[in-house]
């Protein structure tokens, strides 16, 4: 039988912009010890690590870690884009769940470049040129960030579909930015107004510059662990991850032409599919959720492939205000991607924290009523999907 993995600590830093950060490894020292003194343990007590990062050099990892302890323990370093941090999570699951570890810590860090994301090496064939070709081949290339031509192709393709207005997308920035105001943790904690997100720069037609994530800094962790590893440590009513899937790209991501499937709706789809099944539970009965909102474009997406509303009502969802305080869920209370900051290796472990927070009721002024089950949604292009869902006892 599979074991019960508990989130006995977790903790981040406050995300920075390019160039106001501390090292990579000072940032993943601070949440890591932020993440072991929520736990009440020591290092010497974890028995593996599994870290994600996307921009650095090989076994970052280790150099990490070691800020917390010398200890000659197992140490895993992930890259799965910008689903880095919930893959790192995910392994550190299979690993208390299958009995391999009593405790082990996930540890998630960036420290980015300005700027929009971009390749590497030009000296071999991308991850992603399977999705650049149907992206050529739906709609061609422009000048705009890649990523914008992306995500915003594919809330361009909805709002064809749907007849969607463009001030929908701007909504969910709005929602974002009033959400971030109440985290210290968020890195744009200013209110916006619908009209000041609208008047912002163009990007990739539906998305302006204020409904597209920045670049950003930081680091964040989690320490999962049996229930025997709990008890013998008096740990009680911990939050615990009751189910999880991770999904990668189908034949549908490239072979049907559609954008909105290339950046990974499908994906989102199945992997939800997975969780309600092994949890047992539906998305009615989810009170709060963090997702993948690096533009404004595919957390529109996401509500529908979570469930969270019939497809092509992502609109009147939005609209009646089902996304916030108030109605049916309360989705990203951190202010989300969008406010909080997206460093690549940290945003799915961040995810946690504040669900986490949620659920402890410790979330102070963006406190979500009543949350008793919550649901997370890390997505990378390229492509992977880790969907959480955790509950307390």
């Amino acid at each position: 039988m599979k074991r019960r993995v508990n989130v006995i600590g977790v903790g981040m830093t406050k995300f920075a912009k390019p160039g106001a950060s501390a090292e990579y490894y000072e940032m993943a020292r601070d949440a890591g010890q932020l993440a072991l003194k929520d736990a009440g343990i020591s290092y010497n007590e974890v028995e593996q690590g599994f870290v994600g990062y996307v921009y650095g050099d090989s076994t970052c990892g280790q150099r990490a870690l070691y800020e917390l302890g010398l200890t000659g323990i197992p140490v895993v370093n992930v890259n799965n884009n910008c689903s880095t941090g919930s893959s790192a999570l995910f392994l550190a699951r299979q690993a208390i769940e299958g009995g391999l570890a009593e405790c082990v810590i996930a540890l998630g860090f960036e420290k980015m470049e300005r700027g929009a994301l971009g390749n590497k090496y030009d000296d071999r064939e991308p991850p992603m040129a399977k999705h650049a070709q149907v992206m050529l081949d739906a709609q061609g290339f422009t000048q705009a960030p890649p990523a914008a031509q992306m995500f915003g192709g594919a809330g361009r393709e909805y709002r064809w579909r749907y007849g969607t207005k463009r001030e929908t997308f701007g909504k969910i920035a709005e929602k974002a930015r009033k959400h971030a105001s109440q985290n210290p943790f968020a890195l744009f904690n200013q209110v916006l107004s619908l009209e000041e997100i609208m008047a912002s720069d163009d990007v990739f037609d539906p998305l302006t510059r204020f409904q597209c994530c920045p670049p950003t800094c930081g680091a964040a962790a989690a320490i999962l662990c049996s229930d025997e590893f709990a008890a013998k440590h008096g740990i009680k009513n911990s939050v615990y991850i009751a189910a999880q899937a991770m999904t990668t790209d189908y034949a549908s991501s490239f072979d049907e032409q559609s954008m909105i499937k290339m950046v990974g709706y499908d994906m989102t789809k199945q992997a939800a599919l997975r969780v309600y099944n092994q949890a047992g539970i539906g998305p009615e009965d989810i009170q709060v959720v963090e997702l993948h909102d690096c533009f404004t474009a595919n957390e529109l997406l996401t509500y529908e492939g979570l469930g969270l509303c019939p497809e092509g009502q992502a609109e009147q969802f939005i609209w009646d205000g089902d996304n916030t305080y108030g109605g049916k869920y309360v989705v990203n209370p951190s202010g989300g991607l969008l406010s909080k900051g997206h460093p690549l290796g940290a945003t799915g472990l961040a995810q946690c924290t504040e669900l986490v927070w949620q659920l402890r009721g410790t979330a102070d002024k963006r406190q979500v009523a009543n949350a008793n089950i919550a649901l997370q949604h890390n997505l990378g292009l390229g492509g992977a999907c880790v969907i959480t869902m955790y509950r307390r006892d």
